[in-house]
């Protein structure tokens, strides 16, 4: 290095010796510094696209008319001929949705006797379902806030599942089954003895049909009140009185 120093200094030109080993070092070095595993293997496995190989694609026509294609490579070539041409202004067939009768939903199993839910079903079977929601919104028993959501949900999911009307939605059927399982405890009794606690667990199911509004029925029933009254006009009319008197009077 001093004497590359002093040459530069006196100004005569400084050469240097570069081998050939030394340039071979260098180049694995950086070859060595670039390389990734992991890059290699991902240009190595990437998806390519196949290149058409003319020589082959002629081996099947050839194969083609002779008829010594594959099954497959058959039953490909067949399904294409078969296919029509489809132009890009047709327009897929649109799908109509057939409208739906009914809609059944479900409570999901809970602690609850199925005497005691059979009697919130004999509430709400046959009313409409704006009907049933108030009933249980206002009753007093422990599992009607459950049967409330129930048929909120009910009503929801005919509305935007099944385009049924919300305002003609009545509760057309409900009725209560027992759980899968029942839980069973022993329960200590007198003089040594135990006996079989059960819990029971039931659910409640519901059928949602369109029928009568709450207004068209007590329409239809003001309507037959009125036909039972006869008017005491001048003309006679040939039909008895609604009103009989009682059977006994002292």
């Amino acid at each position: 290095m001093q004497s590359v120093a002093r040459q530069v200094r006196c100004g005569t030109p400084v050469q240097f010796r570069i081998t050939s080993s030394r340039i071979q070092w260098q180049c694995q070095r950086r070859a060595a510094s670039s390389y990734n595993p992991l890059q290699w293997i991902q240009e190595k496995f990437a998806p390519k696209a196949r290149k058409a190989d003319p020589v082959e694609g002629k081996k099947r026509g050839e194969q083609e008319k002779q008829g010594q294609q594959s099954v497959f490579e058959a039953a490909v070539n067949h399904e294409k001929v078969g296919q029509p041409k489809t132009t890009s202004t047709e327009h897929p067939p649109t799908v109509v949705k057939k409208k739906a009768t009914q809609h059944k939903y479900s409570t999901a199993n809970f602690k609850i006797s199925h005497r005691k839910l059979n009697m919130i079903g004999r509430q709400i079977s046959g009313k409409p379902i704006d009907h049933a929601i108030v009933q249980m919104q206002f009753s007093e028993k422990r599992a009607t806030s459950r049967i409330k959501s129930m048929l909120a949900t009910a009503k929801l999911h005919a509305t935007a599942y099944k385009n049924m009307d919300p305002s003609k939605l009545i509760v057309s059927e409900a009725w209560v089954t027992k759980g899968p399982k029942q839980l069973k405890r022993l329960e200590p009794r007198g003089r040594g003895k135990f006996g079989i606690r059960v819990h029971p667990d039931s659910r409640m199911h519901v059928i949602l049909r369109e029928g009568k509004t709450f207004e068209q029925l007590r329409k239809e029933q003001r309507e037959r009140r009125l036909r039972r009254i006869v008017s005491a006009g001048l003309v006679r009319e040939d039909v008895p009185l609604r009103n009989p008197a009682r059977t006994w009077q002292w």
